[in-house]
């Protein structure tokens, strides 16, 4: 995969959108950041990795983007309120009231030395202000919500045994909303995980623009990343949504027969690229596949030089892909989005009568 890369000036406008160096065992090495071409948007996701992503981000400011917040997978380690008692909160959390079986109870006192002290809401948006206030190119992520996860016995145990246990819809709901709220404040971006909870992340969206204003909410940008969306879900998202994003990655979208149709369905200034590795090595050859898959299916030319005289807006039609790509995340990254002008009846009714005598698909 590596030996189709281009040159360095074309990678230097790879932007990948998510990904999770410092997730790997062996960590991040210098040589491995110093090989880096492209710029990576570097996701924490729990306690342990928050001061990771920062420290690399500080280390190599003109290559890593990084993104603080809490995944919904560690949404059970935090408590809504302070000074809850351990076992209480996470009995409450992940044992039904109304449950008497016998084995779901032994699984729980397996579980329960696992867990950490649940950590209070307040001192996990706490800490994630402070990191965003000390970075300020930060945006937030990755945070979402996840019907399909099970709560593991040892999250990095290898392998990795899973309970029956899962975490229930309405708790993600509020530590993601209260990760949102924040991003709203603050005028941050956001990186979306979403799986299995289609109808419940739409919801959020429309939610979050009613409880705020429409205008405040399109200050900031939000990516749907590695988007399970259908194409039709999609497009209703998008049209609803200015300030909505779509990424997509070979590692989890090829597993999807729909990614293709995502690509094709996708207004071509929302689309934007992503590795989703663990691995700073792999960043570069994933979403350079990600690319040419952007390529192929909208047709865009790939570019093997950078020509530097292509940058106005006016030689846009002869823009590829990786330039196209990376005006969408420069839009993605600077937000303050317009807000939609609503068409009157009269004009909607002359906009049809057009198409109709002109015969275009509406």
């Amino acid at each position: 995969m590596t030996n189709d890369l281009p040159p360095k000036t074309v990678l230097q406008h790879v932007v990948d959108v998510h990904c999770h160096p410092t997730d790997a065992p062996e960590g991040v090495s210098a040589s491995a950041m110093e090989e880096l071409s492209i710029t990576i948007c570097a996701m924490s996701s729990m306690t342990s990795d928050q001061s990771k992503v920062k420290r690399l981000a500080l280390d190599h400011p003109t290559k890593v983007v990084p993104a603080f917040g809490y995944h919904p997978w560690f949404s059970h380690l935090i408590s809504l309120s302070e000074n809850v008692d351990k076992e209480d909160h996470y009995r409450s959390l992940l044992l039904p009231q109304s449950s008497k079986d016998a084995s779901l109870e032994a699984e729980f006192e397996k579980l329960l030395p696992h867990l950490p002290e649940p950590r209070p809401l307040k001192d996990v948006i706490a800490e994630v202000r402070a990191n965003l206030t000390d970075i300020p190119r930060a945006f937030i992520g990755e945070v979402g919500l996840d019907r399909s996860f099970r709560v593991p016995y040892d999250y990095h145990a290898t392998p990795r045994e899973l309970t029956s246990f899962s975490i229930p819809l309405q708790h993600q709901l509020v530590i993601l909303e209260a990760q949102l709220d924040l991003a709203v404040e603050l005028e941050r971006n956001v990186s979306i995980h979403s799986v299995k909870s289609q109808q419940a992340t739409v919801d959020l969206l429309q939610r979050m623009k009613q409880k705020v204003g429409e205008e405040k909410f399109l200050r900031i940008s939000l990516d749907l990343h590695s988007c399970g969306l259908s194409a039709q879900t999609w497009r209703d998202v998008e049209k609803r949504h200015p300030n909505v994003f779509l990424s997509l990655s070979c590692v989890i979208n090829h597993k999807h027969s729909n990614h293709r149709d995502l690509i094709a369905m996708c207004s071509e200034d929302r689309i934007l690229v992503e590795s989703d590795y663990n691995t700073v090595n792999m960043c570069t050859p994933q979403t350079w596949e990600m690319v040419k898959i952007v390529s192929e299916v909208r047709g865009w030319p790939l570019e093997t030089e950078w020509d530097e005289s292509l940058d106005a807006e006016e030689d846009k039609n002869r823009w590829g892909a990786v330039r196209r790509l990376e005006r969408n995340w420069f839009r993605f990254r600077d937000g303050h989005h317009k807000v939609p002008v609503k068409k009157n009846k009269k004009q909607r009714n002359q906009e049809k009568q057009y198409y109709y005598e002109s015969g275009e698909d509406t």
